[in-house]
This record gives structure tokens, C-alpha cells and sequence, in this order.
């Protein structure tokens, strides 16, 4: 396999990877945060924090551009044009004085490795014992933090600790709370917020994957999340949720038929984006049970007839709580299942199994 061809685990399958990308949306305040930093001493590292998909990475290679290409001086905030040959090398991964740090190709597993590790932030550090030619900025991407396992963020922190001139590491982070403290403490944090309405739509637009009639239900499912709605259009996520909700209208007596076909279309290692997808739902529609239950009004109906079947389910706080739980329960179990490997068809079974249980008590 070419490296033209291998994948990357820092795109969204379908979209334009995020240093291809020239816009970002509905995240002002972020970008106004770091400008006013870079207007004095700028520190040396950064937590890029939020939920995933609302343009983190976009924003990070946004700040290598605009820093690389000395920006800072005209007055244009943070954007760089793409036709500018500082995009087009960093778009195309030409730029020595930008370095992205990413899970890597397993040639002999053929696979993406599942963590960051050591190796990989040995060469982070080479990078910045080399000079740029011109003496200006260095920048070092880490896309994502969550993936760097505790002996590469051993690794790293030395390079947080003693940090080389003009260099700048900025770090994707999903959970930060799962960082060591040491490396949060070494850092400043830079948060982006969800999406409202109007950005989600203008960046999924900008993504070349327009909502269309699915607007106000993808809206909902991704939580202001413009790469979980490109997701939900790729893997049909309105569908599978439509799906999971007519099952749970059977509740407390769903229909195991019904359960085990449901849990059958996760099977296979093609399935893999649909287990995925599927599990992500299960999350949305629980947590939607609970806040049914504990705000006493039925948010946004995404498919017909959700409306009933939450308002149904989950009647007031005790039942709020039961859902809630059994969420955190089954977060649990799903992150046991794939570091055992086990069948995703049972894992969404049981899962299915305990639903129905939960709607017999709470219900």
C-alpha cells in the first residue's frame, strides 16, 4: 500500500482532512482567545480541548499556518489563504517546519496502530532540534492526545518541560482529564464549544455534506458536532436511530427477533462503522431517556413516534436516573468488549437485553 493510500486516523472518512480545510465555524471566540495570547509572550504548549468533531484540529492547523506563515503581522487574524504556498505545503504535508504526530501504519498488522507511543514522540522531539531556516516558528501537531499512551506522555513532557525557541505543540484533546496531570499542568487550555444551528450547517456545507431534509435531526444526534453529523450521513445514522427507537417502542417486551437482527447488522469486520455508529446511538437515545425523565418535557423529536416512547419510558426522576445509570453501565461493559475482542452482534444483544430490563423497573 502506497502512502498516498494508507488511511489517517485523524480524518473523517469522506471529508476534507482538517489542514485541508480553510474555514472554521461558529468557534470566534476561541480563535479571539489565542490572537490576544499571541499579541504577548506566547506559551509553548497547547490543550486544544471540547467535544470531538467541533473543529480542534481545525483550529490547530490553523495556528501552524498563520504562525509559519507570519501571519501575525497583517492584521487578518488567524486565516491564511489557500492559495498561499504556506497552505498548499502544510495541506500537503511539505512544510519541515510543521510536524503532525498521529497514530501511525502497522506495516506488518497492516492496520493503524491503536495508540501513540514512544516511538512516535521521539520523533516529535528530533523535529525540534532542528533550526528553522529562518528562525521563526516550529509547530508540532498531536492529533489526538487521548490516543498517547502513559509512556509517550512520559516522553512528551520532557519536551514540555524544557521547551526549545519558537516552538509550539498544540495537543487535540477529547478527555483531557484522562492526560496526566503533569502535562495538563504545563499547558494552557484553549476549549471549543458545540455548534449551534447555523455553524453546524455552514461547516457541514463547507465539508461538502449538506444536511438537506436531515437538518434539525442531525443536529440533535451529533450534539453540535459537525464531524459526528458527517458520520451520521455517511453510516445513515437517522436511520439506525429510527431503527433503535421502534425497538424500544416494544418496551418492557421488546422483541428478541427484533433484538437479535438489530444486533446481527454490527456483526463482521466490515460492520465495524456500523457497530460503532451503533453504539454512539445507544448513548444518544439513553441520554435522552434521562433527560426526558428529569426535565419533564421530551426534547426534539429526531423520528417520528420518539416523542411517545421517551415521554413513555422515562415518566419522571427516578426513571431519569435508572436510564442515566444504566448508561454509565453499559459505557463500562462496551470498553471491557473491545479490549477482550468480543463479538459486537452479543455486545449489542446484551445491550438490547439490558434496555428492556431497565424499562421494566423504571417504566
Amino acid at each position: 500500500m502506497s502512502d498516498d493510500a494508507l488511511p489517517e486516523p485523524d480524518r473523517v472518512e469522506g471529508a476534507p482532512h482538517p489542514r485541508e480545510t480553510a474555514s472554521l465555524h461558529g468557534q470566534h471566540a476561541a480563535e479571539d482567545r489565542f490572537l490576544d495570547a499571541a499579541a504577548g509572550r506566547l506559551h509553548h504548549g497547547w490543550m486544544l480541548t471540547g467535544p470531538r468533531g467541533v473543529g480542534k484540529a481545525t483550529l490547530g492547523w490553523r495556528i501552524a499556518r498563520f504562525l509559519v506563515d507570519g501571519a501575525e503581522d497583517r492584521g487578518t487574524g488567524l486565516y491564511v489563504p489557500p492559495d498561499s504556498s504556506t497552505f498548499r505545503r502544510i495541506a500537503a504535508l511539505g512544510e519541515p517546519r510543521v510536524h503532525l504526530t498521529r497514530r501511525p501504519w502497522d506495516e506488518k498488522a497492516k492496520r493503524l496502530r491503536t495508540v501513540i507511543g514512544v516511538e512516535e514522540v521521539r520523533s516529535l522531539k528530533s523535529f525540534f532540534t532542528m533550526s528553522a531556516a529562518d528562525g521563526g516558528w516550529r509547530v508540532a501537531i498531536v492529533d489526538a492526545m487521548d490516543e498517547m499512551n502513559v509512556a509517550g506522555q512520559n516522553a512528551l513532557l520532557k519536551v514540555l518541560e524544557e521547551p526549545p525557541e519558537r516552538a509550539l505543540i498544540l495537543m487535540v484533546c477529547h478527555q483531557p482529564g484522562r492526560l496526566l496531570p503533569t502535562i495538563r499542568s504545563r499547558c494552557r487550555e484553549l476549549r471549543l464549544g458545540t455548534l449551534d444551528a447555523a455553524s453546524l450547517d455552514s461547516a457541514m456545507m463547507d465539508a461538502g455534506f449538506p444536511p438537506e431534509g436531515n437538518a434539525a435531526a442531525l443536529a440533535e444526534l451529533s450534539g453540535g458536532s459537525a464531524g459526528e453529523a458527517i458520520r451520521m450521513i455517511a453510516d445513515d445514522g437517522v436511520a439506525v436511530y429510527a431503527a433503535l427507537v421502534k425497538l424500544l417502542d416494544g418496551a418492557p417486551k421488546m422483541s428478541r427477533p427484533a433484538m437479535i437482527g438489530l444486533a446481527e447488522t454490527a456483526a463482521g469486520r466490515t460492520a465495524e462503522t456500523r457497530y460503532d455508529l451503533m453504539v454512539r446511538l445507544v448513548d444518544r437515545l439513553l441520554a435522552r431517556l434521562s433527560r426526558t425523565g428529569a426535565m419533564g418535557e421530551t426534547p426534539v423529536e429526531v423520528v417520528p413516534g420518539e416523542a411517545a416512547v421517551l415521554a413513555r419510558l422515562a415518566p419522571g426522576l427516578t426513571a431519569a436516573q435508572g436510564w442515566a445509570d444504566l448508561a454509565e453501565t453499559l459505557a463500562g461493559r462496551v470498553g471491557h468488549a473491545r479490549a477482550v475482542n468480543l463479538d459486537p452482534a452479543q455486545v449489542m444483544l446484551d445491550t438490547f437485553v439490558q434496555i428492556d430490563a431497565t424499562a421494566r423497573r423504571v417504566s
